[in-house]
């Protein structure tokens, strides 16, 4: 007969198996760790310096920036002065990266065709660019899906949408935000602020686009 032939010992097959879970666990934290870090450590930083933020609209057009109570502190919502603002484009204010191409809140049902439809609720299709060094935009109730994709890079001045009245909106416009960090902060417009800053009372102004293409050499 043939003898049975094993080769080491019971124990040392067991102890082997905990160093390897062991190694796996810890290459895991590690891992996990490092993903952690990569990703809080920015925001830890301080924010960088302002971008040189244009109106989200075409080059040379003379729009309405306003705010009302109850809107939110440095909340701007845009209309233009001439034209029809249903479908106006609108445009990235600076160059960046899509974080957020979607739905906020639900649509609702105010379109071109039924102005006067139900409501829906937050911002409706909306959009958020990532300017670096801790800036951010914010495009809401855009009339359809937006026209770039989450992890798409953007040039100033390129279209990201149209106006609409998506979400919880009673007319067409763009609301529009800037922020640094985690704040809203006062909106600038080509190195100046708007001078919106409160919605203790409504007010509106008027600016002047300089979102224009980058002269070809």
């Amino acid at each position: 007969m043939l003898a049975l032939v094993t080769t080491g010992h019971p124990r040392s097959h067991r102890r082997n198996r905990k160093r390897t879970l062991r190694l796996v666990l810890i290459v895991g934290v590690v891992g996990a760790l490092a993903a952690v870090a990569a990703y809080v450590v920015p925001l830890l930083l301080p924010p960088g310096p302002r971008p040189l933020f244009q109106l989200p609209v075409a080059c040379g057009e003379t729009w309405q920036l306003g705010t009302y109570p109850g809107h939110g502190d440095h909340d701007v919502d845009l209309f233009p002065l001439d034209g029809d603002p249903w479908g106006q484009p609108v445009l990235a204010s600076y160059e960046g990266t899509v974080t957020v191409a979607g739905i906020n809140g639900s649509l609702g049902g105010r379109t071109p065709d039924n102005p006067d439809g139900p409501r829906g609720r937050g911002g409706g299709y909306w959009v958020k660019i990532d300017h670096g060094g801790r800036w951010e935009t914010q495009y809401l109730h855009l009339l359809e899906p937006p026209l770039v994709a989450v992890g798409q890079r953007v040039a100033q001045g390129e279209q990201i949408g149209r106006i609409g009245s998506t979400g919880n909106s009673g007319a067409p416009h763009l609301h529009y935000e800037q922020r640094r960090g985690w704040q809203k902060v006062e909106t600038w417009f080509d190195g100046s602020p708007s001078g919106i800053t409160h919605d203790d009372a409504e007010y509106t102004m008027r600016l002047t686009s300089n979102n224009c293409a980058p002269a070809q050499s």
